[in-house]
């Protein structure tokens, strides 16, 4: 809990939407670059990077109305990752917050990562457009369920390198993490 959300304490990790119908894993990068609809893969095809930063989705995943998260929590909106930003005392410092404390997973020096929100933020990286994987122990990536006027949706990530959280948006086509929040 932080402030008023109860968030959920590890990313997402499930492989069916909340009815059940499976969402397909995508290992291969041209198939992954082509989509236009939901798919998850883990970072770098590798099934044992799941334990610790769970599972990266696009965003066609996120906004399926069969519904990515499951019963009693839903993918935040751009409106709820400003209220826990604001929570924690504004972008500059929430990062640090959110982000697990240390260097085990984090890349050195994890510049104000202390955890004291308790949301154990990792940095698990991303997949791109064209498939390729990037930035595992530098940044962690989250989704919002929230598209801008221009209908390109809008995700966080916080760096190694400072204790902020970043709001911008994206191609629907990258996988990112997905942290939810109690409805």
């Amino acid at each position: 809990v932080i402030g008023t959300q109860q968030w959920m304490s590890n990313n997402l990790d499930v492989a069916f939407y909340r009815n059940g119908d499976p969402i397909p894993q995508v290992t291969d990068a041209a198939t992954w670059s082509g989509l236009t609809t939901g798919a998850w893969c883990y970072y770098n095809n590798d099934s044992t990077q799941g334990s610790s930063y769970g599972k990266i989705y696009n965003w066609y995943a996120v906004n399926d109305p069969r519904g990515l998260a499951p019963m009693g929590w839903h993918v935040p909106t751009d409106d709820e990752w400003t209220t826990l930003t604001t929570t924690l005392g504004g972008a500059a410092v929430a990062g640090g917050k959110l982000k697990k404390a240390g260097t085990l997973n984090w890349t050195s020096p994890n510049t104000a990562g202390n955890n004291n929100s308790g949301f154990g933020a990792l940095p698990g990286g991303y997949r791109e457009i064209f498939g390729a994987y990037s930035n595992i122990n530098i940044n962690g990536f989250w989704w919002s369920s929230t598209e801008n006027f221009l209908s390109v949706p809008i995700y966080r990530y916080l760096e190694y390198t400072n204790g902020a959280i970043v709001s911008n948006i994206n191609n629907k086509k990258y996988g990112f993490s997905v942290r939810c929040v109690r409805d």
